[in-house]
């Protein structure tokens, strides 16, 4: 059954659904539009690592209903283990960036996307810029000084041209692209820890399969 179905029950007996934590997280803000309500402030911890678990059970108390009963959110209702995902996410710890990164994890979730770490994509020098001339596209270049030289006996001045160029796409671009990627990763594993921990959850089972570590080291072998 695709994540984009509510969970089904057969005969009155729950049927728990096995996800990844990247599916579950894409179930619950993207399928069941669950809410990423952040803590205040003043309610995270002194070591300000957020709520974590504590904040979950909170939220989960706060819920206070059965499956069958529903809780309406802005209207519509969403399904309780939804909400202990959205809550367990809002929970993220400093270390792991934090509200930033809650807001990230959940939003790609929403997008049903995953960061771009940009596998199989290399430095390479280029041109910073060209130019179309009848010939076709030619690089531009810039005097960079002039010489003196000695051509049919005579004397002349010549301008020395030099081709600027650059790397498209920067080598900082593809190390922060791929830092970015990690941060995410870390974040998602701190989540699913966390779910599986809680054992909060009442008829979805958070797996342990995790996105690639690394796409671009896979790539790169190929």
């Amino acid at each position: 059954m695709s994540i984009q179905g509510r969970i089904g029950r057969t005969g009155g007996t729950k049927i728990k659904r096995a996800l990844g934590v990247q599916a579950a997280l894409e179930w619950a803000f993207r399928v069941e539009q669950a809410q990423l309500e952040l803590p205040s402030p003043k309610e995270v911890t002194e070591e300000g690592f957020g709520f974590g678990l504590e904040y979950v059970l909170l939220q989960r108390a706060m819920l206070g209903c059965k499956v069958d009963g529903g809780q309406y959110k802005m209207g519509s209702y969403t399904h309780p283990d939804a909400e202990v995902i959205a809550a367990t996410v809002a929970g993220m710890p400093d270390g792991l960036g934090g509200i930033r990164m809650a807001i990230q994890v959940a939003e790609l979730a929403r997008a049903g996307m995953t960061p771009d770490s940009m596998p199989g994509v290399v430095p390479r020098c280029v041109p910073m810029e060209t130019k179309n001339n009848q010939h076709g596209e030619r690089a531009t270049t810039i005097v960079v000084g002039t010489e003196r030289v000695k051509t049919r006996g005579k004397w002349r001045t010549v301008e020395v041209l030099a081709c600027p160029v650059t790397w498209r796409p920067h080598p900082n671009q593809i190390a922060s692209a791929r830092r970015g990627y990690e941060d995410w990763w870390q974040a998602l594993d701190w989540v699913r820890d966390g779910l599986l921990a809680g054992g909060m959850l009442l008829e979805v089972e958070v797996t342990t399969a995790m996105p690639k570590v690394q796409p671009w080291l896979a790539s790169s072998r190929k």
